[in-house]
């Protein structure tokens, strides 16, 4: 793909520590919020979920919106709100957020 016609992506990868026995819980609302937003907001084109190697604690999403503004109207979705709302429920907090602009090939 031509370079001068690609518009960089904003990329959002935040990381959670989960007690490992509301691991389930936990994931089941991040692939609600994952799903929904593929799905529903047209500035998404990426949400993965995954887990590192070697830790029992550690989820980390990896995101890719059009641009900032896509993520922030990502902020206003019911599912995210849902999605925040387990986060309180499960007493899991973002341990490390990144934002990066996405270089294309």
């Amino acid at each position: 793909m031509d370079r001068t016609t690609q518009k960089p992506r904003f990329v959002v990868i935040p990381e959670f520590r989960v007690k490992p026995e509301l691991m389930v819980a936990f994931l089941d609302a991040a692939l609600d919020d994952a799903r929904h937003s593929v799905a529903d907001e047209a500035g998404c084109h990426q949400f993965d979920i995954v887990r590192p190697e070697g830790t029992d604690d550690t989820v980390v999403f990896y995101e890719v919106y059009d641009d900032r503004t896509a993520f922030e109207t990502h902020l206003t979705t019911p599912h995210l709100k849902r999605f925040q709302a387990s986060m309180k429920t499960l007493d899991v907090d973002e341990t490390i957020v990144r934002f990066l602009g996405l270089v294309s090939e």
